[in-house]
């Protein structure tokens, strides 16, 4: 069963979120990148709905969600997950982000540990680029909107190979980015810019699979193995041949291991 609804947070900002699956089933909640929305993850919703209710949301700044000006922290994001989680009345959920979306989920594995059953950390980082690469992101968009980045940012998020055998799934990616709210976008960039959580990601204790992208230029296998090396309790699946949107490049294989994790034992 699928239904589209929304929640406030507690700073009085309204969530789009849609639930799939059985209303008794362990809840398994998505947490989309920056510049894209509850669209990225349509491969994973139908076979991982058989077995979880599957929870996913416009994260703050994006798709249908409320865009307040900024800048936002990486803490504010984590706390909407939470007061997400809070309207459903759901105490502990499996969580599973990319890029962006990773690094919330990392967050609430710190430091909500009670809050996170299993965890997905998807093309992500404990530290996701330099202040200087955001800073120069946010005065592109400021000086051209979304459209001075669409190129470059398509280009990290899927691989050359994956554009030209999927045009259709490239036009959904390009599209989703082209309609992120501008201060919204700029506003994650700066969380971004001042995330850092290096020197907490060994307090991570929830059992957890890192994936990253072998072609993945915004956070590169090199990160997924830094990550998989201070996450003790973590496994590592490098996909070959993928770029930063791996569940989108490779998604029976994502979700073949998702489903491992979530379901063993």
């Amino acid at each position: 069963m699928r239904s589209v609804r929304t929640v406030q947070t507690d700073d009085g900002i309204r969530l789009d979120y849609r639930v799939d699956g059985p209303a008794d089933a362990p809840v398994l909640l998505f947490v989309n990148s920056l510049g894209t929305n509850v669209r990225m993850w349509e491969p994973q919703v139908a076979p991982l709905a058989e077995q979880f209710r599957v929870v996913r949301y416009d994260s703050r700044g994006h798709g249908r969600s409320d865009a307040p000006p900024g800048p936002y922290t990486l803490e504010r994001l984590a706390l909407d997950a939470l007061a997400l989680l809070d309207a459903l009345d759901v105490e502990q959920a499996h969580v599973c982000g990319l890029s962006l979306g990773g690094m919330v989920a990392l967050w609430l594995a710190i430091h909500r540990p009670e809050r996170v059953g299993r965890a997905v950390f998807a093309n992500t980082a404990a530290r996701i680029g330099s202040e200087a690469i955001w800073s120069a992101r946010i005065e592109a968009v400021e000086a051209g909107g979304m459209a001075a980045i669409h190129d470059a940012v398509l280009a990290r998020f899927l691989s050359a190979g994956f554009r030209a055998r999927d045009p259709e799934t490239t036009r959904t990616v390009s599209e989703m980015l082209l309609s992120t709210s501008l201060s919204g976008y700029i506003a994650c960039c700066t969380a971004l810019r001042d995330a850092d959580l290096r020197h907490l990601a060994s307090t991570v204790e929830a059992p957890s699979l890192v994936i990253g992208g072998e072609l993945d230029e915004a956070t590169p296998p090199a990160q997924a193995e830094d990550l998989h090396a201070a996450i003790v309790p973590s496994e590592l699946m490098v996909i070959p041949g993928v770029a930063h949107l791996s569940n989108l490049e490779a998604p029976d294989l994502f979700n073949r291991r998702v489903l491992d994790l979530l379901t063993r034992g």
